[in-house]
């Protein structure tokens, strides 16, 4: 069968993605007060509104950690002009969708309506984060809800993996910190301790009000300016310090033959931060890697581009795998998240993830990178379907980047990286690294942590 060459092939992927040029702009304002206004406008009905703030659990220290996610929470149990009860009652009677999540870096709360309701939706938004009564009485019921809440993620294996991988990869250092914190963390948190921490965050030169959907940008600036436009520009309380989040070679291993589920193993390097110029490259090295679910379809994997996922699946040696590249302000983490089969044969599973990561320090193709760049580009075109994941795209980007990066210039980056640039990458993340492993259940026979480290270089001389 004839094979277009590599280099044509590029080029027809980017001429595939020529419309982008006619992708709607996103306008920035900036208040005098330092909040910055942006806004996409988009065909439809609909519109979403939110507010991106530049804080989380990163933010905080030993003694306040999982004060962010408990604000979070109290936030929607009454204002100074609406009830709980009123609250809920006019978000149903507009047809409205009110959420909120924290990060570890972010803190977002936003809304999705009627376009015609978005200034209904941003007075709302702008009561509960200047408004919200924080009474005392509301802390201690919220308490007890979020205990509850701990006690249902350390159910959710995956996030109790990423959680430890996070408290060895950055020990001692703000990435650390769990996002809910440690249960007597939050027994001892007080509406005191939460308005100590609104004043210090909740500033408006660390506030984004990010829009999408049937709307002006005249429109959103408005509604933000006589919504947001009081918010104090800096914080009344001392700055909040930065501290660097340092990465460190460490392992965690939760041994539990009764747990369900089979072993759960995540292998991390330290990545990149949002703002480097590698990470298109490294995430393209995660694309290449490949990910399968066993469960999604019989025989799953056996067919696939990605020798790791094909070899993984032949052996029968995982019933998932996933690859994953985490961006923070001034680090990351790069690397494999694994689910073992019933065989449950962990030296075989570790050797061969290792192994061909490691393989990508040398040996990258014209087709893988092709492969690669059209995957991330199509992740990143399907991600924005929706006015609420156009606006959470443009508040984060605003946030981690200070700007919207269009999709033709990001997808020009990504079309620029060769397959010199991926193992230039991969050498720089993975050859001969420190890793970070965190193991959960039936894990005795995991190899041990020098013999994992010994398996990020070849022994070539």
């Amino acid at each position: 069968m004839f094979r277009q060459p590599a280099a044509l092939a590029r080029l027809g992927a980017r001429r595939g993605f020529s419309s982008l040029g006619m992708q709607a702009p996103t306008t920035v304002t900036t208040l005098p007060n330092g909040l910055r206004v942006a806004s996409e406008t988009m065909p439809g009905q609909s519109a979403t509104v939110g507010v991106w703030v530049d804080t989380g659990s990163r933010f905080e220290t030993d003694q306040n950690n999982g004060v962010a996610h408990f604000l979070e929470h109290l936030i929607f149990k009454g204002t100074q002009r609406r009830s709980q009860y009123e609250l809920e009652m006019e978000v149903e009677n507009m047809g409205a969708h009110l959420n909120a999540y924290t990060s570890r870096e972010q803190t977002v709360y936003y809304a999705k309506s009627f376009a015609s309701d978005v200034p209904k939706c941003a007075e709302m938004l702008s009561d509960l984060l200047s408004g919200s009564k924080l009474a005392p009485d509301a802390v201690e019921r919220e308490r007890d809800v979020i205990l509850r809440e701990m006690e249902e993620v350390e159910a959710q294996l995956e996030e109790v993996v990423f959680d430890r991988l996070h408290e060895v990869a950055f020990r001692g250092t703000p990435l650390a910190r769990t996002i809910l914190g440690p249960k007597e963390v939050i027994q001892s948190i007080t509406a005191d301790t939460i308005r100590a921490y609104v004043q210090q965050h909740y500033t408006a030169d660390r506030m984004v009000v990010a829009a999408a959907g049937g709307l002006t940008h005249d429109e959103v600036v408005k509604l933000a300016d006589a919504h947001f436009g009081k918010f104090p520009g800096k914080p009344s309380s001392p700055p909040f310090e930065w501290e660097p989040s340092i990465f460190t070679g460490a392992e965690v291993r939760v041994h539990d033959d009764s747990m369900a589920g089979g072993s759960h193993v995540a292998i991390a390097f330290e990545g990149l931060s949002w703002n480097d110029p590698d990470v298109y490259a490294l995430q393209m090295l995660g694309a290449l890697l490949g990910s399968f679910e066993a469960k999604a379809a019989r025989g799953a994997g056996i067919h696939s581009s990605s020798k790791l996922v094909h070899d993984l699946a032949r052996d029968d040696l995982a019933s998932s795998l996933m690859p994953f590249c985490t961006c923070y302000t001034d680090t990351g983490l790069f690397g494999v998240y694994a689910v073992a089969s019933e065989k449950n044969d962990l030296d075989d599973l570790t050797l061969i993830i290792l192994e061909e990561m490691v393989r990508l320090c040398f040996t990258v193709s014209d087709e893988d990178c092709l492969r690669a760049a059209n995957q991330l580009k199509a992740n990143m075109a399907l991600s924005l379907d929706g006015s609420s994941h156009v606006a959470e795209d443009i508040g984060r980007q605003l946030i981690t980047y200070g700007r919207r990066i269009p999709l033709n210039e990001a997808f020009q980056r990504i079309d620029d990286v060769t397959p010199e640039d991926l193992m230039r990458v991969a050498n720089r993340v993975i050859w001969d690294q420190e890793i970070a492993v965190a193991a959960l259940g039936q894990v005795k026979y995991l190899p041990d942590y020098n013999k994992l480290r010994g398996r990020t270089y070849w022994n070539i001389y």
